[in-house]
C-alpha cells in the first residue's frame, strides 16, 4: 500500500466549525474560540466543570491533513490557561488518534504546535479535531479556558484523497489482524484459516506463525530450537547480533560559555529524558555550599540559570551531598538531605527538610520541614534516592545521619518509601 507520492502542497489555514463540546459556562460558548480577541475577557470557551473529560470537537470544512494547531491567548496571564492538553484527530468524532500532548506557557503570546500527521509512514486525513484540556495554570478548582484556535494543514483533494484511501486500507488491514489474533488466541483455527485465506492478510511473518504452532500448539521445544537456529542462519537476527555496544566519552562543546555552573562537588543531577533537559542544584565549591539551580538543554548545548539562590525563591537553602529525583510524568523535582559541617551542627536545628520544584510553574514548595517527625529519615547525606513515576513512590536508602554528638559512632539511615499521592 502506498499513499500520496507527489509533491506535498504547502500548509494553509483550515476552516472549521464547532461540532460538539462537553460543557460551557454562561456566556463562554465554544463558538467564542472562532474569533481572536485577546483583549476581551469574554472571548473564550470556558468549561462548565473541571471534572474530566472536558473537550471541544472541531469539524473541518472538508477532510484535510492537519499539521499544526495554534492557540491564541488573553493579553495577560490567566489561571484558566491550559497548562496541559491533548489533541486528537480522525475521520469520525469517535475513536480518534492522539496527535499531540503539549502545554501552553502562561503568557500572552500565541503558540503553534506541530501535530502528528503520518500513520505507517503516510499522511493521514482528519475530518474532526478534538481538544481535551488536562490541567490549568491555576489550582485544580478552576475550569478550563480556550481563547482562540486556528488549524493549519492541507485540504487539496488531489493530495487528501490518496491519503484517505491509504488510511482506510491500513485500518481495514489492522482490523483484520486484530480479528485473526483473537481467533488464534481462542483456538478457532478453522475461522482463522478461512479469514486469512479470504482476506489475504498475513497476521505476521510466516516464521513467527510457525513458531506459534510449534511452541503453543505442539509444545515441541526441540523443533523450536531448530527454528530459532534456522532464523539465525538466514540472517533474521543479524540486525541485533551484529550490534557492538561500546561506551564512548565525548566532551560537550557548549554553545555559550558565558553562562554555566562553576566547578563544584557534592552536587546532584537529574534528567527529563523526554524534554532533553538536565537539572543541577547546589554542591560545594571548595569554600562554601551553593544554592544555584541550573538547566542544561541537550538540544542547544546551553546552560540556563534558573535561580542564583533558591532560598530567595522559597526553595532549599545552600547545601551539598544531597539528592534529587525527577518525576518526568508530572514535571516535578524532589530534593532531600544535606551535609552540615561539625561546627554548624552545634548551632543549627538538625531537621530534614523536603522540597519539590514544579518545572512548568518554576516554583518551589516545602513539603516537609522535618521528615523525621513524620516517620521519615533524619537529616542525612550521601544517601541514594530513586523515584517510580508509575507507582508515584520515592525510595530512600542509606546515607549518613547528621548527629550533634560527634563522639558517637557514625550512624547510617535505613530504607524508607514515600507515597507521593499522600504527600
Amino acid at each position: 500500500m502506498v499513499g500520496y507520492t507527489g509533491v506535498v502542497p504547502p500548509n494553509k489555514k483550515l476552516n472549521f466549525t464547532i461540532h460538539k463540546w462537553s460543557s460551557y459556562s454562561g456566556e463562554y460558548h465554544p463558538n467564542k474560540i472562532l474569533s481572536d480577541n485577546p483583549f476581551e475577557q469574554q472571548s473564550r470557551w470556558q468549561s462548565g466543570s473541571n471534572f474530566p473529560p472536558q473537550f471541544i470537537i472541531l469539524k473541518l470544512e472538508k477532510p484535510a491533513v492537519v499539521r499544526t494547531i495554534t492557540f491564541g491567548k488573553f493579553h495577560k496571564t490567566h489561571v484558566c490557561n491550559l497548562r496541559c492538553f491533548k489533541v486528537y484527530g480522525g475521520m469520525h468524532d469517535e475513536g480518534m488518534i492522539e496527535l499531540c500532548e503539549k502545554g501552553l506557557k502562561n503568557d500572552s503570546k500565541p503558540e503553534t504546535f506541530e501535530l502528528q500527521d503520518k500513520f505507517h509512514g503516510s499522511y493521514f486525513p482528519s475530518q474532526y479535531i478534538k481538544i481535551v484540556p488536562v490541567a490549568t495554570w491555576g489550582p485544580t478548582a478552576f475550569n478550563y479556558s480556550i481563547w482562540y484556535v486556528a488549524l493549519g494543514g492541507i485540504d487539496d483533494s488531489n493530495f487528501v484523497n490518496p491519503c484517505m484511501q491509504f488510511f482506510e486500507q491500513c485500518r481495514e488491514e489492522r482490523t483484520i489482524k486484530l480479528c485473526l489474533k483473537h481467533l488464534r488466541q481462542h483456538n478457532y483455527s478453522e475461522a482463522f484459516q478461512s479469514l486469512q485465506k479470504r482476506s489475504k492478510v498475513q497476521l505476521e511473518h510466516p516464521m513467527l506463525s510457525q513458531l506459534h504452532h510449534l511452541l503453543v500448539e505442539c509444545g515441541d521445544y526441540d523443533a523450536v530450537e531448530h527454528l530459532v537456529d534456522s532464523a539465525f542462519n538466514q540472517g533474521y537476527m543479524e540486525e541485533y547480533t551484529s550490534r557492538q555496544y561500546t561506551a564512548t566519552w565525548e566532551q560537550v562543546n557548549l554553545a555559550d560559555t558565558s553562562s554555566r555552573p562553576g566547578t563544584r562537588g557534592g552536587h546532584p543531577m537529574c534528567i527529563d529524558e523526554a524534554a532533553g533537559l538536565v537539572y543541577l542544584f547546589g554542591g560545594w565549591d571548595g569554600k562554601q555550599d551553593l544554592a544555584d539551580f541550573w538547566e542544561f538543554s541537550s538540544e542547544s548545548n546551553k546552560w540556563r540559570m534558573i535561580s542564583q539562590d533558591t532560598e530567595l525563591n522559597n526553595g532549599p537553602c545552600r547545601r551539598s551531598c544531597h539528592k534529587m529525583v525527577l518525576d518526568s510524568t508530572h514535571k516535578l523535582i524532589y530534593v532531600l538531605g544535606r551535609y552540615l559541617e561539625s561546627r554548624a551542627r552545634e548551632h543549627l536545628v538538625l531537621k530534614s527538610d523536603f522540597y519539590c520544584y514544579d518545572i512548568q510553574c518554576e516554583e518551589w514548595s516545602l513539603l516537609s520541614s522535618d521528615t523525621a517527625s513524620e516517620g521519615g529519615p533524619e537529616l542525612i547525606y550521601d544517601h541514594q534516592m530513586v523515584l517510580d513515576s508509575d507507582a508515584q513512590c520515592i525510595y530512600i536508602f542509606g546515607g549518613k545521619v547528621s548527629s550533634r554528638n560527634l563522639s558517637c559512632s557514625m550512624s547510617f539511615s535505613i530504607l524508607f518509601d514515600l507515597s507521593l499521592s499522600l504527600s
